[in-house]
């Protein structure tokens, strides 16, 4: 009865690798205004093979005219979704051995002051004062720092705490801790497209979860109006119950 289907091995294979792709650029673009765009790009698409199937012409003509650009207009719509797959797929795969020794940065001494950043952030959480920390991995940041000023400072909690007091020129934005070290301060994150974040989560929570979607980086957040310590890691905040498992997080995240 269905002796004209032939599946092969290969043809299973190319179902399965198909699927998981789709699945990892839903994943990549749920909960963000990228995923209306998509489902409207797939009904047009499904529109224009009912179209083909019925012999419409000229209207199978134009619907295919305006596919045919399609890559380049999917390139330029989901620039952000698009770079935010390849980061996700590169911080995946670069642990392998021959990335680490083709495309690492890593120079040493990131053996990192876990205590200070924590002690920071409690005096910080108890004054309720406002904070964001980015805390540099393998992704390079360098885009956010040059919106900042270089400091380039060995961490202490007295530096920590008197960058991001409220009378400081400095205290605007966030900063950039890389390899024990303050880098930058007054940093410009991006903010994320996510439209699922709670309602009072504010602008400080919201640029952490845009680094960390377009980085591996690991931000720490503190709540200007709660006090409350948060850790954001690949766009999800996870708030502390206070110091102690802060320091336990970060040496657990970054290897101490």
């Amino acid at each position: 009865m269905f002796d004209f289907i032939h599946i092969s091995i290969s043809d299973i294979l190319d179902i399965l690798v198909v699927a998981a792709l789709f699945y990892q650029v839903f994943k990549v673009i749920r909960g963000t205004a990228a995923i209306s765009i998509f489902t409207g790009i797939i009904i047009i698409y499904v529109f224009w093979f009912g179209v083909r199937t019925l012999n419409m012409q000229l209207l199978s003509t134009i619907l295919g005219q305006v596919l045919g650009v399609g890559v380049l207009a999917l390139i330029i719509i989901f620039q952000q979704e698009i770079r935010r797959f390849l980061m996700h797929l590169g911080t995946r795969y670069q642990h392998l051995k021959i990335f680490q020794m083709l495309f690492s940065s890593d120079k040493g001494g990131s053996n990192w002051d876990f205590d200070a950043i924590a002690y920071a952030c409690r005096k910080m959480s108890e004054s309720k004062t406002g904070a964001l920390i980015v805390i540099a991995r393998k992704s390079l940041l360098d885009v956010y720092a040059e919106t900042g000023d270089i400091i380039d400072a060995r961490i202490s909690n007295r530096l920590l705490e008197n960058l991001f007091f409220k009378n400081s020129p400095l205290h605007d934005g966030a900063i950039i801790l890389k390899n024990n070290r303050v880098w930058t301060a007054r940093c410009t994150l991006p903010i994320t497209d996510n439209q699922n974040i709670p309602a009072h989560y504010g602008m400080r929570h919201r640029a952490a979860i845009g680094c960390t979607e377009q980085t591996d980086a690991l931000v720490i957040t503190v709540s200007e109006e709660t006090g409350n310590i948060s850790v954001v890691e690949q766009g999800k905040i996870r708030t502390m119950s206070g110091a102690n498992e802060l320091r336990l997080v970060l040496g657990s995240a970054l290897g101490g």
